[in-house]
């Protein structure tokens, strides 16, 4: 258990009340900060304005922050500070959120994507679910727990990164590779799209800790062949050899596989609802989740989208190269397999190089996951957590490398009719004011208690 250093419990009530309060203003002070993430360094807005607020706010209740500018571009800056636990042979555990988000166009949004405007029992804008919602709730844990000189059983690190949603080539890999000092003895991590409530058989609520992601691969394809003029008989076009290799991609369907992490949350839903999900028919079975199935859906199998084209600068040339962005994600242990069909799929004709992060999963089980139990059921009686793999990716991956195992444990209660899924990178983002305040009371039990 934590240690209060002689506060009472009145004093205590009073400082959590404090972090609830704050944890809306938070929240709202960083969606007004534009840290945009293009991935294009010449179009993005680097992350040092959030991390000069961050350290501020860290600063000015004692902590002594370690503010780093990583990679090779201006500005992509991290802030990481250290509260010391009671027992520091004990395994340190890792807070870590990032402070980009992705872009956004106002003209598509009921509110500027960068008012944190507080409105109807929400806050708005541009990352407020990926993910100023919980840098606000760890910044306003971390505040509490130096105000209120609570100590930890454990340290504790809290990180806020930059460049996540691109790779976190110029943030959270930047700092494993250049800076793991920073993160020593640090064994287990938490961080986002996880912990979140879905509303399962008679109102109850199952809260989705993220065990397991899927892997990231960047793929560029490209396709050379003999420039010439539009007006002729060209039969050697790498725009139309292009076109055929997307399309056949595209098209293609990846093998259905069962992973313990699917296969565990299905088993959990099923003991809370009756629901069967029989492997002859999982993706027809998986759509009784409602707006969650697209996730779900997500990581029975790999997949792999085609979502840029380039080629040609002039209508009547006809290029000698086409290249093509394709995003894919594959599932733990796939890998290999994964390179041996896109190889059939392709022929020896289409190049391909690309960037990757590799696939992440932790099993379900320990002391850790036994606190966001306990912790989730003393706010919500009833609560059941259950894990689950995510289709996309996170600084866990980054992480991972240091020997840490990561979870997606960002609590929050949601209203049962939120399509919450559809808010991440989407318009009208928005969080809830209750579920913040949720978060908080949550994240400081667990942390207090793990």
């Amino acid at each position: 258990m934590s240690e209060h250093n002689g506060i009472s419990g009145s004093d205590q009530e009073a400082g959590l009340a404090l972090a609830q309060d704050e944890v809306v203003q938070l929240a709202s002070d960083l969606i007004r900060i534009d840290s945009t993430n293009t991935g294009d360094a010449d179009t993005l807005v680097p992350e040092r304005a959030a991390a000069e607020y961050v350290a501020e706010k860290l600063s000015e209740v004692g902590y002594e922050v370690t503010y780093v500018e990583a990679g090779d571009q201006v500005g992509r800056a991290n802030v990481v500070a250290r509260l010391p636990g009671a027992d520091p042979s004990r395994g340190g555990l890792l807070v870590h959120g990032h402070l980009d988000a992705v872009p956004a166009d106002p003209a598509e949004w009921s509110v500027h994507p960068f008012s944190g405007a507080v409105q109807d029992g929400y806050v708005w804008g541009r990352g407020a679910v990926d993910m100023k919602d919980m840098l606000a709730m760890s910044l306003a844990i971390a505040r509490r727990y130096k105000r209120d000189g609570i100590v930890p059983p454990r340290d504790i690190v809290f990180a806020f990164v930059s460049d996540e949603e691109a790779g976190g080539f110029q943030g959270a890999q930047w700092l494993v590779d250049h800076r793991p000092e920073l993160f020593e003895g640090c064994t287990e991590a938490i961080s986002e799209v996880g912990g979140y409530s879905l509303t399962l058989k008679d109102g109850v609520r199952a809260y989705l800790v993220q065990t397991a992601e899927k892997g990231i691969r960047w793929l560029k394809l490209r396709v050379r062949a003999r420039a010439g003029h539009g007006s002729m008989v060209h039969s050697d076009n790498a725009v139309t050899q292009l076109s055929e290799a997307v399309a056949k991609l595209g098209q293609h369907r990846f093998p259905l596989i069962m992973s313990d992490s699917v296969r565990e949350f299905l088993d959990g839903v099923s003991e809370i609802t009756g629901w069967d999900f029989p492997e002859d028919d999982l993706e027809g079975s998986v759509a009784k989740l409602g707006n969650i199935s697209r996730i779900i859906g997500a990581t029975l199998r790999d997949t792999a989208n085609p979502t840029m084209l380039t080629a040609g600068y002039k209508h009547n040339v006809i290029p000698s190269v086409a290249e093509a962005a394709v995003d894919c994600r594959i599932l733990p242990g796939r890998e290999e397999a994964f390179d041996r069909e896109l190889a059939e799929l392709l022929g020896p004709d289409v190049e391909r190089e690309w960037v990757g992060l590799p696939p992440v999963e932790t099993k379900f089980e320990g002391r850790l996951v036994e606190q966001m139990q306990a912790s989730l059921l003393a706010e919500d009686p009833g609560a059941k957590a259950l894990p689950y793999m995510m289709s996309g990716g996170t600084d866990a991956k980054s992480f991972a490398r240091l020997g840490m195992n990561c979870y997606g444990f960002a609590p929050l209660q949601l209203p049962a009719d939120l399509d919450f899924s559809a808010l991440f990178h989407g318009v009208d983002e928005r969080v809830p004011v209750d579920a913040l305040k949720f978060g908080v009371r949550v994240l400081d039990r667990f942390i207090r208690n793990s």
